[in-house]
């Protein structure tokens, strides 16, 4: 397998396709390889419309691949678009690999139409966070499979969810490989266990697509790293210790996580896959070269100004939370977010004030995680708040709170939107380069379990 050709050969996309366009393109897929390519209905969403399952026939071993486990995460949904097609046209790469392949593009449908607002651009900061949608936790069809840890249970799995494992109940797969994408930063992976072989073309791939290695702070304090970007799947048991460790009382109530789909799949020993790459980079995501300010002490700044963003949030909507008329997925994930953000700042606080290896220079890149990608993540809450006051506008709420409330959160989005772009030497990434990347760890990963 020529996986460097492979890269070569990713078209120039310009968009992401809509969960339309996307269902349309693979009947049309099954149409021309009517010998390779099956669908079958294995559920429904939360609106009714079909979860479809492209399968691809070949080897005896079993690769699930899903996308949009988050809606908000298309680049998973144009990998399965591009290597869908690659592999019923290259009977060699499939022959090599020795997979049977199944796929769903979009597992959160529903969601990802509330997200279509931005896929054709223009892609910004400020475009992103304007059209944004992440679902509430008990929402998100990735983190509500069945679980009983400690006092955390749960079996009440949403039916995205359920047709994630019956699908991998019947194939046990062994590679599950759960398409999710970051927003800002570099590429970084998860993986279920130590596949040190597999390190150095991890690395590697990036490079030929112009990406760089996302080398600042962990997406989570507890991550436990392999190599540089490479870290163990993150698990909500995980998630239950550390919060546990650094004194919240209780860690059920506050992380509102069940268990992901890679914990489902352990009963099946899959092997586990995720490789996160955002919309938008900086020359400092990779950036090794010490700064003057302590690790420490840029990880508590980081805290406070998400404390005072966190609070802001809330001045708005407390006088406006009785005159809201619309029950909307946005006003859910709005109203959870501000649920659950304070006992994971409180628990990182304790863990920052007790872990030896923050008691150092930190790094370029771990100063801009700190002070600049933190920026762009709560500007996406903003979005949410503009968003469903702008929601409850056109449906005809003319309270005068809600107007004033929508002014300010919009002249809040534009200002820390545009003040953030500004201050960055950002780009947006060429889609056909995420698509790259993912498209050949997903493929590198396959070879690799078909040799072990």
């Amino acid at each position: 397998m020529n996986l460097q050709e492979i890269a070569a050969d990713i078209p120039d996309y310009q968009a992401f396709l809509t969960v339309d366009e996307l269902n349309a393109s693979s009947h049309r897929l099954r149409d021309r390889f009517p010998d390779l390519v099956s669908i079958k209905e294995v559920g429904r969403t939360r609106a009714g419309d079909p979860i479809e399952l492209v399968s691809i026939s070949g080897g005896d071993q079993n690769a699930f691949v899903f996308g949009g486990p988050h809606p908000n995460e298309p680049i998973g949904c144009m990998t399965i678009e591009y290597l869908s097609q690659r592999l019923c046209e290259d009977d060699e790469l499939r022959r090599e690999l020795g997979f049977s392949w199944h796929f769903i593009k979009s597992i959160d449908a529903d969601g990802m139409r509330l997200n279509e607002g931005w896929f054709n651009g223009p892609f910004t900061p400020s475009n992103y966070a304007r059209h944004f949608y992440r679902p509430a936790r008990r929402e998100q069809v990735e983190w509500t499979f069945p679980i009983e840890y400690k006092n955390l249970r749960f079996n009440d799995p949403l039916p995205e969810t359920q047709a994630l494992m019956r699908v991998i109940d019947e194939t046990q797969p062994e590679l599950l490989y759960s398409l999710h994408n970051a927003g800002f930063g570099g590429v970084y992976y998860y993986v279920s266990g130590e596949c040190a072989p597999l390190y150095d073309t991890f690395h590697l791939i990036p490079e030929w697509f112009g990406l760089a290695l996302d080398l600042g702070e962990p997406e989570m304090s507890f991550a436990a790293p392999y190599a540089p970007a490479i870290y163990r799947m993150l698990s909500s048991t995980d998630m239950y210790d550390h919060l546990e460790r650094n004194g919240i009382a209780d860690p059920a109530a506050a992380m509102g996580f069940m268990a992901s789909s890679a914990q489902y799949a352990e009963r099946y020993d899959s092997f586990f896959l995720i490789v996160e790459m955002p919309y938008f980079e900086e020359p400092r995501v990779n950036d090794q070269s010490l700064s003057t300010t302590l690790r420490r002490d840029a990880i508590l700044q980081a805290l406070d100004m998400a404390a005072e963003h966190d609070a802001w949030i809330r001045e708005q909507y407390a006088p406006i939370e009785n005159v809201l008329r619309l029950d909307t997925p946005v006003r859910r994930a709005l109203e959870d977010f501000l649920a659950m953000s304070a006992g994971f700042r409180e628990a990182d606080r304790q863990w920052v004030m007790k872990d030896e290896s923050t008691n150092r220079p930190a790094t370029q890149a771990e100063l801009f995680s700190n002070l600049y990608t933190s920026r762009f993540y709560r500007l996406l809450n903003v979005g949410l708040l503009a968003r469903m006051l702008k929601a409850e506008i056109a449906a005809g709420n003319e309270h005068g709170q809600i107007q004033a409330a929508s002014q300010a959160a919009t002249a809040r989005l534009d200002a820390d939107g545009g003040n953030l772009e500004a201050e960055l030497d950002y780009r947006a990434i060429p889609i056909h380069s995420l698509v790259g990347v993912q498209c050949c760890a997903g493929l590198a990963t396959a070879a690799y379990l078909n040799q072990g």
